[in-house]
């Protein structure tokens, strides 16, 4: 890390929220790979040999006329990145069940204690789509399923999925980064069911899942939905997530062309989860 060079974006939003939230989640799809909230807005961070001159083409909130959202972006020195995450990062409780947090906080008297280290991967609780994602598990019945997250970032999903009796569980991300901090996360929290995979979902293959967690973005969803559907089981889960209300029509089409059934639906701040069974 000590040589790498990021490129710093600070972004001042009116009004701050959800706009904030909205912002970072696109910018982590992005390839941005770590964020600092201020007063203002936010400070999103990229490693220099990500960063193209197109690279927020893709950040719808930047387009519309809800929020006023101006930036400037500059070369940053070197940064002591476990100090800004960890002067930023809250614990989290999701429906007074499963606490998410961090290393130096205190434990939780919740039924779930998640232990998470995110450092820059994306998905501490904190988002809307993970925030569903984990009401899902804890709404659903997991016991001795075999489960898939797809995209799994920090590992957060598929260790919530282990807590609860899932076994084998498979967490894939095609970023070095996630893949690293998953394994770290998984190990921390005693989850020896989980298997930690690098890649996209080329790596599949003929693999079949009771369950499968894909919380990514729409694109991805759409051009991998085949994939998801020829792994899993009969009667299997399919959750989905990553996505705005305005894109349920355009996923749930492609999930019904494949025979799958919708079966729920949760929505936080524009942002949506569906269920869907086989």
């Amino acid at each position: 890390m000590s040589n790498t060079i990021y490129i710093g974006y600070y972004f001042k939003v009116q009004p701050l929220q959800p706009a904030v939230e909205i912002l970072i989640a696109e910018l982590g799809y992005a390839g941005f790979e770590s964020f600092v909230e201020t007063e203002e807005g936010v400070t999103a961070y990229i490693q220099k040999e990500e960063w193209h001159a197109s690279i927020l083409e893709d950040i719808q909130i930047l387009n519309t006329t809800e929020f006023e959202i101006t930036y400037t972006f500059e070369d940053i020195a070197q940064t002591n990145w476990n100090a800004e995450w960890e002067k930023n990062f809250n614990p989290i409780v999701v429906d007074n069940t499963c606490a998410v947090r961090a290393p130096f906080h205190e434990a939780f008297n919740t039924q779930y204690d998640i232990v998470i280290e995110p450092k820059m991967s994306f998905g501490t609780g904190h988002h809307e789509t993970t925030h569903m994602m984990i009401q899902h598990i804890l709404n659903n019945d997991f016991e001795n399923k075999s489960v898939l997250d797809m995209g799994c970032g920090t590992g957060v999903l598929a260790i919530l999925a282990a807590l609860k009796g899932a076994k084998p569980v498979e967490a894939v991300d095609y970023d070095n980064w996630c893949y690293l901090n998953s394994l770290e996360n998984v190990q921390r929290n005693n989850c020896e069911q989980i298997t930690v995979i690098e890649g996209d979902a080329s790596v599949l293959g003929a693999r079949q899942y009771d369950v499968i967690i894909a919380n990514i973005n729409r694109n991805i969803l759409m051009q991998d939905m085949a994939t998801y559907v020829s792994c899993l089981r009969p009667k299997g889960m399919l959750f989905l997530s990553g996505f705005y209300k305005e894109d349920i029509s355009m996923i749930q089409a492609e999930c019904e062309k494949h025979g799958l059934k919708f079966e729920e639906k949760r929505e936080r701040n524009r942002w949506v989860s569906l269920k869907f069974l086989n």
